[in-house]
């Protein structure tokens, strides 16, 4: 599978700097330089190591994906050498504990699991009561910036490469000059001294901000008040702990209100622990979930960007320049469309975890099979995240320079995610007639009449032979 430049030289420039800093440390290390051995595979390398160094036994910390994790036994088990798998220490929660917490629980939802994380670690708890007397701030942080735009933010902290992140630049550049992405402009931290300036870059200039406009969008500003730390966190350069700390620190200080910190806090102590619980319970079967029988191609235009619909234009431009999007343009555009499309999951899942420079499959496995497309039936997600263009407009400046209009379903004119967002009810009907959550909207397009019904449909059969024409571009 390709893989983003940005994504490659990331992971590649934080390694060698992890190399350096361990022998530097005086630590014996062996590291095995991309292009230098003639293994093909993680597995294959890892046994011929075996067989040259002949350990006693194989000591590992918890891999972040699961097949990684059977390749290492695998090589471990045929060389006959014991394997210690150990707990990773950059979460809260072993895979262990979590499943300790859903087992006998009829569902599983995050806002249950996050309640509970925040009594048990003490993040935002005045004695037996939540910080600022509500356990959730969502509904404060549901802003949108209007037609005056966001105004002048300051931009993250961004780090120059040095010598050992050029010649990552250069190899990558040669080596995988056909995948997909930019690095002109890599910024990214690489080492740990560089993710703990990021992270008090972030406190201290945008986390104040970051409760209320984390769910807008807008032209040309990739990160807006968001963070920019995941990728550090996934690549353990920061800690959770040390994050949900300095992001409480300010709101102890009265320096961020609580809704920010709040908000902030929970993506981190509840969501990023909630998503690698159910990886880690679900997998290996969790990969192949599609309970809504999606079974479409990823339309071409995911890894061009080429297409008249503007946001998509504009977040997926920005994905493969910047190999980064926030949440919101991850859920509610390119994902939504998708899941209005009918991808099959997986393939949506490859992407995802293709492009984006913090993907790492524990975490991007789960947030786009089970929160983008639904596709594992409400394990992860309550209901599937299905909106009209109109919320597109709501949030974002992104329809003022598109050629469609969000207010309408049929016609040329008529706003592809506005026309597939009542096809898509239309097909799923049965399923969600009785849904808690989505009752109301089946309602409505109910109310709809026979006519308008057939429009739409026609509509969307359109949308689907031209707009989506070609496929995907990249397996």
């Amino acid at each position: 599978m390709r893989s983003h430049r940005a994504r490659t030289a990331l992971f590649l420039a934080a390694m060698r700097h992890y190399r350096d800093a361990a022998r530097e440390a005086g630590r014996t290390f062996v590291y095995r330089e991309l292009g230098t051995h003639a293994e093909p595979t993680l597995e294959a390398a890892l046994a011929a190591d075996l067989e040259r160094l002949r350990p006693v036994r194989v000591i590992v910390v918890q891999p972040g994906e699961y097949r990684v994790a059977r390749e290492l036994e695998a090589a471990a088990m045929a060389a006959g050498v014991a394997l210690e798998i150990r707990r990773d220490s950059h979460f809260f929660l072993t895979a262990e504990e979590f499943a300790g917490w859903a087992r006998g629980r009829r569902e599983l939802r995050m806002e249950h699991f996050y309640r509970w994380m925040r009594r048990r670690t003490g993040f935002l708890m005045d004695g037996d009561e939540p910080a600022g007397g509500r356990w959730n701030h969502d509904a404060a942080n549901r802003g949108a910036f209007g037609s005056e735009g966001p105004g002048y933010i300051a931009p993250p902290r961004s780090f120059a490469p040095d010598a050992t992140t050029q010649a990552v630049l250069e190899l990558v550049t040669r080596r995988f000059d056909d995948h997909p992405g930019q690095i002109d402009s890599f910024d990214w931290p690489v080492t740990r001294a560089q993710a703990l300036e990021a992270l008090d870059d972030f406190v201290g200039h945008r986390l104040p901000a970051f409760g209320r406009w984390q769910d807008a969008l807008w032209t040309g500003e990739p990160y807006l008040y968001h963070s920019r730390l995941s990728a550090a966190l996934n690549l353990k350069l920061l800690d959770p702990r040390e994050v949900c700390a300095a992001a409480e620190a300010e709101y102890r200080a009265g320096r961020a209100g609580i809704e920010a910190v709040e908000g902030f806090v929970r993506q981190i102590l509840g969501w990023r622990e909630f998503v690698r619980g159910i990886y880690w319970r679900e997998m290996p079967g969790y990969l192949e979930r599609n309970v809504l029988g999606a079974d479409r191609q990823l339309p071409a235009f995911y890894w061009t960007g080429e297409t008249d619909l503007a946001c998509l234009r504009e977040t997926i431009g920005q994905t493969l320049d910047l190999g980064y999007a926030h949440h919101i343009q991850r859920l509610m555009i390119t994902g939504l469309f998708a899941l209005l499309w009918g991808v099959r999951p997986r393939e949506v899942h490859e992407w995802y975890l293709s492009v984006y420079v913090d993907a790492v499959e524990w975490v991007e496995l789960p947030n786009t099979l089970g929160m983008s497309q639904y596709a594992d039936g409400g394990l992860l997600a309550s209901k599937p995240y299905v909106a009209t263009g109109k919320y597109i407009s709501r949030m974002s400046n992104y329809c003022s320079g598109c050629r469609y209009r969000p207010d309408l379903a049929v016609g040329e004119r008529a706003c592809p995610y506005t026309t597939l967002y009542w096809d898509f009810l239309a097909r799923h009907r049965e399923r969600l007639a009785c849904h808690p959550r989505l009752g109301l909207q089946v309602k409505n397009l109910d109310r709809l009449t026979t006519d308008e019904r057939s429009r739409i449909a026609a509509r969307a059969g359109e949308l689907r032979r031209t707009l989506g024409a070609g496929g995907a571009a990249v397996p």
